[in-house]
Order: structure tokens, then sequence, then C-alpha cells
């Protein structure tokens, strides 16, 4: 069994509450950078796993954050946060004063504004701080965070945000870090799905993709993210980095977010309709790169 990372005293403990795709990588980066770190997870086997790097299993969310002064939730969505934060036997009911509470989940705006209610009436600081990047960057301590809260906190919970990502934008209340996670995913999906349909295109032009992508690559047009998803999606490496479930799920909450706006998002829902039908096919589990076989299907090509 490897050694446990040295703890740092002076650092506070930190539950983690889910420990899935991005939260068992957070989990690790915490612990390498020398916090205590206790786990929880729903399914218990992917927070055991991170026994071995040094963290505590907890039984529950309850036990996971007992002694902890900072609670970080990275759980499916919000229903999942509030069920495990809010009511008698929710963690917020039992944090201490002077606790925090990061919510790093994508959870759309109404339902991060329904837990910073829930945070205030417990008189408990509510730190919305969603990450920007797949699994990749978060193995690799290399996330954007987006973290909006209360001033006095930012000193308390900056070192976290240090061990586990590459910059920390700030961005003022609470609330607006998944007002500005909605918006970026809105970007992500729409470009996407046009990537794939410019590719199928590419095919059927006569053209070759992988040559294709790399003029591409080659022009003011390109970015690392857009060229690393085209190469994905010539090669057909679909492993899941971001799957597209969640891509689709995230892609919802722009459009939620926008109707209570009054305003419409015709390419995102659009695209909706696209991605559905290619979960419904079994693509839900593989990365957002494997869009390209429903642009492929529907216009024919051979890719």
């Amino acid at each position: 069994m490897p050694s446990s990372p040295r703890q740092d005293a002076d650092s506070p403990t930190v539950a983690v509450l889910g420990t899935g795709r991005m939260g068992a990588p957070i989990a690790r980066n915490l612990l390498a950078a020398g916090f205590a770190v206790t786990v929880w997870n729903r399914t218990e086997s992917r927070a055991a796993a991170l026994v071995d790097d040094g963290a505590i299993l907890a039984s529950s969310p309850l036990v996971a954050a007992s002694d902890a002064a900072v609670v970080l939730t990275m759980l499916a969505d919000g229903t999942a946060t509030a069920e495990t934060m809010d009511g008698d036997a929710g963690v917020a009911s039992r944090m201490g004063p002077g606790s925090i509470w990061i919510q790093m989940g994508t959870v759309g705006v109404t339902w991060t504004d329904r837990l910073a209610k829930i945070a205030a009436d417990h008189e408990i600081a509510f730190v919305d701080a969603p990450v920007s990047g797949s699994s990749g960057p978060a193995e690799a301590g290399e996330l954007v965070v987006l973290a909006s809260g209360a001033g006095n906190t930012r000193s308390r919970v900056q070192p976290i945000f240090d061990a586990v990502g590459r910059h920390t934008s700030w961005l003022g209340r609470a609330g607006n870090g998944s007002r500005t996670k909605v918006a970026l995913n809105n970007w992500l999906g729409a470009s996407t799905e046009v990537l794939a349909e410019t590719l199928s295109l590419s095919d059927a032009l006569g053209l070759d993709p992988g040559e294709f992508v790399d003029v591409f690559a080659e022009t003011a047009l390109a970015s690392p993210y857009a060229v690393a998803k085209g190469r994905a999606m010539v090669a057909g490496d679909f492993a899941p980095g971001f799957p597209l479930r969640h891509a689709f799920k995230d892609t919802g909450l722009a459009v939620t977010a926008a109707r209570e706006m009054g305003l419409e998002l015709p390419l995102t829902e659009a695209l909706e309709g696209r991605w559905r039908g290619a979960i419904s096919r079994g693509h839900g589990e593989e990365d957002l790169a494997g869009i390209i076989t429903e642009a492929n299907r529907r216009n024919g090509s051979s890719g």
C-alpha cells in the first residue's frame, strides 16, 4: 500500500461528497497537496478506492462532514445535492459555525440559487465554484475554477482551488460561477455539434477529414479544444473524458436558464434532439466527440 501523503496541520479537513469522474481526482489532488480528506459516495466502492491515496472513508455524508471545516459537493445534479445537504438529516444542519460549503457540481442557475438559500438558512458560508474542464484536466490538477461567493471566504478556499486547478476566476456574488458555467457549456455544446457536422461535410465533399483537421489546426479558427475533439472524432476515439449524457444535461441547463429569461437559443435547442437520438442509440457513455456518429448516420457519411 502506498504511503499516505503528508498532511499540513494548517490546512482544513475537507469532506468531498461525490467521488465520481470529477470528484475522485479532485480528492486525490487535495490529498497530494497535504489536506486531510474524508470522502463519501452513494456507490461506496468509488469512494473506497481513495483510501489507498490517504482518504478517510465515511459511511454517510453526515459522518464525512462531522469533523470537516469545509464540505465540497460534486454530485450528479441539484436534486442529489439538495437531498444530501438539506433537511433534518442533511449535512447543512450539522455543519458548525464558520464552516464553508463549496458547491462544485454543475447544477444550473435555479438549483444554485436554491442551494445558496439552504446555506443561508443554516448560516453556512456558501461558495459556488463549478469547474471548467473534463476528467483529464481534473486528474492533472489543471481545472479552471469559476468561483463566486462572499469575499471573506476567499483566503480560506483559495488553497483548495490551487490544489485542484491551474486558475481561479473570482466572479462576484454566489451564483455567478454557475451562471458563467451555463454560458460556457452552451458554447461548448453548440461548437462541438458544428465541428461534427463540418467533419461530416468534409467527408461528403470527398475530403480526408483527418487532413481537414490538420488544415483547421493551422488557422485562426482553431482552438486546442476543437482540434483535440476533431482528431478524436476522426480517430473514433470516444473514451469518455466528458460523456455525451453529461453534456446533454448541461445543454439542457442552458436552455432552461435562457427560457426563464425569455431568451431563445435556437442552435442549442436544435442539437438537443440530435443528441437525444445518439444517447438512445447507446452513445451516452461515450465522450462528447462521439456525436460525430450521429452526424455521419444522418448524412450517410462513411466516416
